[in-house]
């Protein structure tokens, strides 16, 4: 069976199908691509100007941390406590200071790029301030629960005016130095570094920078999009115009607006709409005129072979002239049934075929229908030309007839299904060409011509659609019409 026109776009695809959505998804995946490029490369440079930053900060805590210890060191140890207390009163000091009898233990923050960067750096610089201290610990935690003493005090157990420097409503990572002064006395340094929060730098991905590509981008995106609806715009004239003249109606002239591709692809569209219109009247004329003029040759040939006193040869030339005048009214019928001049407007599809059916059934054929309730928007006198034609034949070669209509993807299906003899497979590929008749059709109807099936399908296609012609299931011929619902409007 032909694949069914017209085709539906497949919506589980990822790249749209139309233009207007294709170019607006190349523009984002764009500007997407453009934000991912400049964030590694952001990010990279970033990263390395935090590293060095931490690394220059760390340097300058680690001299004072020097410098700190070297001045307990000159101390005498009765002196050291009294000096720690005169600076826990005076406050404003840099470090957060107390002596310990062994080191507190601690829950290193490690492991990030950040602060392994200034431990190694606080490391080299307190190595080469302090060459004569070896017993050297250095750490970064997180003020949570930190130790302050070995008698299990934390930062949190201290007053408010030793800890203000260090405490903060957000918490940052905290400074620890322990530095062996002396066996059994142990010089506790915490501070902050010069930025608190200096692990937030090597971040690239912030909620403000994140919030500014997400606007930058919803930016780009409403402008692509309504920049790219003004460039299609006249692409879809362009289609609806095309659309209307191949089903026979006459378009109005495009406007020769837009891009200079645009009004180009106008004025070509518009000449050769008017060629083939030109050239299907000057064909219709031709057609209408040689085969409305061999029926008068015809009608005196006929009756000049009355003269003829041979009966044989007078039947035979009869004969041949019934059949030549058979095909001349054909080729008549087909030209007005197939250019039907007639506006478009919704059909309700069970009144006509309802009344197709009782026709029928008071001409003493038993035809089933079951009402649907679906209209289609269609040409009525021409969709009953083709429902009829199909009806005709189903009636001729079956000896049931079932009509049908459903709908299915959005399309409209007309079914005209006979419990005949149905179609040889190998002649279903050239059936509802004109004047095919098949074996078993010129038997049962001997006046025929041929043309039921390819006038038919001439207004189907006219409409949009397809016919489909196909032998049944479980015996018989089945002939579906269909219609795009919705696709075909009237002016």
């Amino acid at each position: 069976m032909p694949d069914r026109m017209p085709r539906l776009p497949l919506h589980g695809h990822i790249v749209p199908s139309s233009l207007q959505g294709r170019l607006t998804l190349v523009m984002v995946i764009g500007v997407l691509l453009t934000q991912l490029v400049g964030n590694v490369i952001w990010a990279a440079q970033r990263r390395a100007e935090a590293r060095s930053e931490v690394a220059t900060a760390a340097q300058h805590v680690a001299h004072s941390a020097s410098s700190a210890v070297r001045f307990f060191l000159s101390l005498p140890p009765n002196y050291r406590p009294l000096i720690i207390q005169q600076f826990r009163e005076m406050g404003g000091a840099r470090f957060l200071v107390n002596i310990n009898r062994a080191p507190v233990p601690v829950r290193s923050l490690a492991g990030q790029e950040l602060t392994d960067a200034a431990l190694k750096q606080l490391w080299s610089t307190l190595q080469e301030d302090l060459p004569n201290t070896p017993n050297l610990r250095v750490a970064f935690a997180w003020p949570d629960r930190l130790a302050a003493d070995n008698d299990g005090g934390t930062l949190a157990d201290l007053p408010d005016s030793w800890t203000q420097h260090i405490l903060l409503a957000k918490p940052a990572p905290v400074l620890l130095i322990q530095v062996e002064l002396d066996p059994g006395h142990w010089l506790y340094l915490a501070t902050l570094m010069p930025n608190p929060y200096f692990l937030e730098t090597g971040n690239p991905l912030t909620r403000d920078r994140l919030l500014l590509q997400a606007m930058s981008l919803a930016a780009v995106l409403l402008v692509s999009i309504l920049v790219v609806r003004w460039i299609t715009r006249p692409l879809a004239a362009l289609s609806d115009a095309a659309t209307a003249f191949g089903k026979g109606e006459n378009p109005p002239a495009l406007p020769e607006t837009g891009s200079r591709e645009f009004v180009t692809t106008a004025r070509a569209f518009e000449d050769m709409r008017k060629r083939i219109q030109r050239y299907m009247e000057d064909r219709e004329r031709l057609f209408v005129s040689i085969s409305h003029d061999l029926r008068t040759p015809i009608m005196r040939l006929k009756l000049r072979t009355e003269l003829l006193d041979d009966d044989d040869m007078r039947s035979e030339f009869h004969d041949d002239l019934d059949e030549l005048d058979m095909m001349v009214k054909g080729a008549l019928q087909t030209v007005k049934d197939s250019d039907i001049h007639e506006n478009a407007t919704e059909v309700r599809l069970d009144a006509l075929l309802g009344r197709m059916v009782r026709d029928a059934q008071l001409a003493g054929h038993e035809v089933s229908f079951a009402a649907s309730g679906l209209t289609v928007t269609a040409r009525p006198l021409a969709l009953k030309r083709a429902i009829g034609n199909l009806l005709n034949n189903a009636l001729y070669y079956g000896k049931r007839v079932e009509l049908s209509v459903g709908e299915k993807g959005g399309n409209i299906e007309i079914v005209v299904r006979d419990h005949g003899p149905g179609v040889p497979e190998e002649a279903l590929a050239g059936l509802g060409q004109p004047y095919v008749r098949l074996q078993h059709g010129r038997s049962r109807n001997s006046s025929g011509m041929g043309l039921g099936l390819s006038i038919a399908r001439g207004i189907v296609q006219a409409h949009g659609g397809e016919l489909l012609l196909a032998n049944a299931a479980d015996g018989g011929f089945q002939a579906t019409i269909v219609l795009p619902g919705g696709v075909f409007h009237p002016e």
